[in-house]
């Protein structure tokens, strides 16, 4: 019997386009197709090196003359809630989890409409209409879940997170709630009740997608202790936020034919 041997994934490098993190600055990534029976491993393979899911696509930043974006994840082990954040949890005690099926709802459309036009504008999701939406939602080949919290006072949906489930964790892939309920910190309190589940489920981590030192628009996720992240390929725990600055040297980034054959890719091979 003859097999057919998988092909290996290939990597491509998007245009440069302005980065809406660093002002004057342009961003790239190098991206592969997330496709076939082994979508699952290549998935959590590429997650561990610092990727980053988008519908069927794989990602990570690979900018000419910057490395300041560095892909972001926290240790369930070694989180500890600070004041601040049991306060956050105490006062989201009434909110309902539900977690479903990749299916896109117009409930769940609504919701991103007003979390855009509240807190993204100008950014570049904010011309994403429904089907769009619908699907970054529903488009995936791997394990995947919306989680939707609910308020009974409201009775109705006040934030959502579409999550990947991994092989060594939960990533939190794209996000987005209420803007009206500031005193409730949802965006905080997704990523703490995400830690409960990673616990809960014994996954090792929660995967927070890219922090850039300095940013204002990332600067929450260094709120976390336990929180690691991806350089010069290897996990490092961040102890302390403040001694990281963004790498904007013209030689911190290694050539792209360096980058792709510095990654590793799962065994896909077929078995028996």
């Amino acid at each position: 019997m003859r097999h057919t041997l998988p092909i290996a994934p290939q990597f491509y490098v998007t245009a440069p386009q302005p980065c809406p993190y660093l002002e004057g600055r342009m961003e790239r990534k190098l991206f592969t197709a997330l496709q076939g029976e082994s979508a699952d491993k290549l998935n959590d393979s590429l997650s561990q090196q610092g990727f980053r899911r988008s519908q069927n696509v794989l990602y990570r930043p690979s900018c000419a003359e910057c490395s300041a974006c560095l892909s972001a994840r926290i240790s369930v082990e070694d989180y500890a809630p600070s004041r601040s954040q049991k306060r956050t949890s105490r006062r989201n005690s009434d909110v309902e989890r539900r977690a479903t099926s990749p299916w896109a709802s117009e409930d769940q459309y609504e919701l991103f409409r007003t979390y855009l036009d509240s807190r993204h504008a100008d950014g570049g999701m904010a011309d994403m209409d429904v089907f769009e939406f619908a699907a970054m939602i529903e488009e995936t080949p791997i394990r995947s879940r919306v989680v939707e919290y609910l308020d009974p006072a409201r009775s109705g949906l006040i934030a959502v997170s579409l999550t990947d489930v991994l092989s060594d964790g939960l990533s939190m892939v794209y996000s987005f709630y209420a803007p009206d309920e500031p005193k409730r910190s949802l965006g905080t309190y997704m990523i703490l009740d995400h830690i409960e589940i990673a616990r809960d489920a014994g996954l090792p981590y929660v995967y927070l997608g890219y922090w850039v030192p300095g940013s204002q628009k990332m600067g929450y996720k260094s709120n976390f202790s336990g929180l690691e992240v991806y350089i010069g390929g290897r996990w490092q725990k961040v102890r302390d936020p403040e001694a990281f600055n963004a790498d904007m040297h013209p030689l911190s980034t290694d050539p792209i034919a360096e980058q792709v054959a510095n990654i590793h890719l799962p065994d896909t091979r077929p078995t028996g």
